[in-house]
């Protein structure tokens, strides 16, 4: 739900912006006397629409009547003029709190240079839009199970807390049987990418990767609702094909991302391919991947489901990569999932509802560790979405997939699943519900 800014909301927000510098970075800085002009970091701004705080010894009552009377002298210069999206125009709001002394209004840029000119203005923040951190009722167990640290309870077992916005500007390859590009969960997000297998059609006639994708991506099961699915059909219908067309499909990947970051340029939030298959140990599709993920292609890869240690197969022996086991909903680790050193995280794996084929509505429940790469690759896209904007003075680019499998890690709940061997690491991914989306920057 989308909520305007309230004066009790603008408050807090300011005042949350004043005493935590991590929170902003300037958009210029002081020139000629100029006090700063600021932004918070991902803020969806309003135009023309700022904050004024003041210098200690200010008072914003008196310095609200000089900055509205700057503004109503414009407005007789040249004419009236309505804020944004049906904003008042002028001094909107006036914070006299004690030590924190500000106003909130709309003013065109002229105005706002002699505000800046001000020795009494200590800064001057953007306005922003501010939404709830929205809460998805009867959600599956799956998504509520990685947004809460502590074991899901009856007031939990449905809730997934998250951003709503998480995985806008992100495309998740996925390497498998293919989408239905149709569901309407996917809302039109899903695009079909290739068709590897010779003389198979642009379907899947399978539903192992429409799963997949929609416990990525889609509306209702998914991590990262706003992300963009391609399909990469690698797999016949009978769920199975050839290692060779398995790492062609990894090249097609590799190409579309780096043409997807020469596109964007500054502006590109990174990509992620989940691969939810394997088989005995191979090099040249463990070269392939290990290659992809060296030109920033985040890989999350299912750890396999032989109950057996994951160092023997591929591509989830692929050291760079993030390698996935499963967990269940009563929080150990499913009896099928492989183990071992080379498992990285454990995500949601048994009992999973997602999105299927034969209709634009199709659902179905499965189980594997194929289940549980998908809600990875999902909260990698979910971060990378939340990344610091080009124009942010936080921006260093996207996140490098070695960077991500660190802060995988960092952030997952520790020693909280059951049945879990010697050498693997008991880590179950996390999605910092409880703390701030620039937790990560």
């Amino acid at each position: 739900m989308l909520l305007r800014l309230s004066t009790v909301a603008a408050v807090l927000l300011v005042a949350a912006s004043s005493s935590s510098a991590a929170l902003t970075f300037p958009l210029s800085f002081q020139s000629q006397n100029l006090a700063p002009l600021m932004s918070s970091v991902e803020a969806e701004v309003i135009p023309d629409s700022y904050f004024v705080v003041f210098k200690n010894g200010a008072r914003a009552n008196e310095q609200s009547a000089w900055v509205q009377g700057l503004h109503q002298r414009d407005a007789n210069v040249n004419g009236l003029w309505g804020g944004y999206d049906g904003l008042e125009s002028g001094v909107r709001h006036v914070f006299d709190m004690g030590s924190f002394q500000g106003l909130a209004g709309s003013f065109r840029p002229e105005v706002l240079d002699e505000i800046r000119r001000n020795p009494d203005v200590d800064y001057i923040e953007r306005d922003q839009v501010v939404y709830t951190s929205e809460t998805q009722k009867n959600a599956p167990w799956g998504l509520a199970r990685i947004s809460h640290r502590k074991r899901l309870t009856l007031k939990t077992y449905k809730k997934y807390v998250h951003d709503p916005k998480g995985g806008k500007g992100v495309t998740v390859f996925v390497i498998d049987t293919g989408i239905n590009t149709d569901h309407k969960e996917f809302g039109g997000r899903a695009l079909w990418g290739a068709t590897i297998p010779r003389n198979d059609p642009d379907r899947d006639d399978n539903g192992h990767g429409t799963h997949c994708a929609g416990s990525i991506a889609s509306q209702a099961y998914g991590v990262s609702k706003k992300a963009e699915v391609v399909a990469v059909k690698v797999l016949s219908s009978n769920g199975s094909g050839t290692m060779a067309d398995v790492v062609a499909g990894v090249d097609f990947a590799i190409k579309s991302h780096l043409s997807l970051k020469a596109k964007q340029g500054g502006k590109y939030k990174g990509s992620v391919a989940n691969m939810s298959l394997g088989g005995g140990k191979s090099r040249p599709l463990d070269a392939a991947v290990t290659n992809a993920i060296a030109q920033g292609l985040h890989f999350a890869v299912a750890a396999g489901n032989e109950n057996s240690n994951a160092c023997y197969s591929s591509p989830a022996s692929v050291e760079p990569a993030v390698t996935v086991g499963a967990s269940t909903r009563d929080d150990a680790r499913a009896y099928f999932s492989n183990y071992g050193p080379c498992v990285d995280i454990f995500g949601p794996g048994q009992d999973i509802e997602s999105t299927w084929i034969g209709s634009p509505t199709a659902k179905r429940t499965i189980s594997g560790t194929s289940m549980a790469s998908p809600h990875v690759a999902g909260l990698i896209a979910y971060y990378l979405s939340l990344a610091p904007e080009s124009d942010s003075g936080f921006h260093s680019g996207p996140m490098t997939p070695k960077e991500m499998k660190s802060l995988l890690k960092e952030t997952a709940t520790r020693d909280a699943l059951r049945g879990v061997p010697d050498r693997t690491p008991n880590l179950l991914i996390y999605n910092n519900a409880d703390k701030d989306k620039y937790y990560a920057w």
